[in-house]
């Protein structure tokens, strides 16, 4: 069954270029035209991945990708917001609100393409150990899936990654680079790119509740989980 992708933008031309080109290497693709129809069609046909402009209308898409995390039966759609705005703030709130990834108009559709692939093939990939527990976190990579205390939690694709990446280090410090090419497929960090890291550090923080704490930051080198029997 091919792999559908779901490109929300008000403007005809991109949908149709995206479209095209992803049609083109065999992804299914559903358009819509504004936020609220967008909503809409993720939640009837849950999509494998969205392409989502910044600037739509009746909802924006910092909103469709607010509402679409909060959501447990979305939260874990890959998304990449697809945004006309170069400047460093709307990249930054788009990565707070729960994009994984981002493109900046204009755009080409080549690079578009490589980045839906790079994104579903990280959130699909096979993995070893299927279940990985740490105090009262449980991380299930074949299913996807995480739990605090028995307690679900919707983690982004991003989100998700970070933390698979953590705890297959067992205790070691990765920095920000090696998170950017284990979790965001590239290593050659431009200063925006780096600060990503922070910013999904962050917010999986956030989620992890009374496991927050172990991931532990090593200041002037990146990240590390404190694995069982260090706290």
């Amino acid at each position: 069954m091919s792999v559908k992708v779901l490109v929300v933008d008000d403007e005809k031309d991109i949908v149709e270029l995206v479209r095209y080109h992803l049609e083109r290497e065999g992804f299914q693709c559903l358009q819509a035209g504004d936020g609220p129809t967008a909503l809409r069609l993720t939640r009837q046909h849950r999509p494998d991945l969205l392409i989502l402009d910044l600037m739509l209308p009746g909802l924006d898409g910092l909103e469709v990708c607010r509402q679409l995390r909060q959501d447990v039966g979305t939260a874990r759609i890959p998304i990449i917001m697809l945004t006309a705005k170069g400047e460093e703030v709307d990249r930054i709130v788009g990565l707070e609100v729960g994009a994984d990834d981002y493109v900046v108009k204009p755009f080409s559709p080549r690079e578009v393409v490589a980045r839906v692939r790079a994104l579903l093939r990280r959130v699909q990939e096979p993995t070893g150990t299927s279940v990985r527990r740490v105090g009262g976190l449980e991380l299930d990579e074949a299913r996807h899936h995480v739990t605090v205390k028995g307690k679900s939690l919707g983690l982004t694709a991003k989100e998700f990654g970070l933390l698979r990446a953590l705890l297959r280090a067992n205790g070691r410090v990765l920095n920000r680079e090696q998170l950017l090419g284990a979790v965001w497929g590239y290593a050659d960090a431009a200063e925006i790119e780096s600060r990503t890291v922070d910013v999904h550090i962050r917010r999986l923080r956030e989620k992890l509740g009374p496991e927050a704490g172990r991931i532990v930051t090593v200041k002037g080198v990146g990240y590390r989980f404190a694995m069982e029997g260090e706290r």
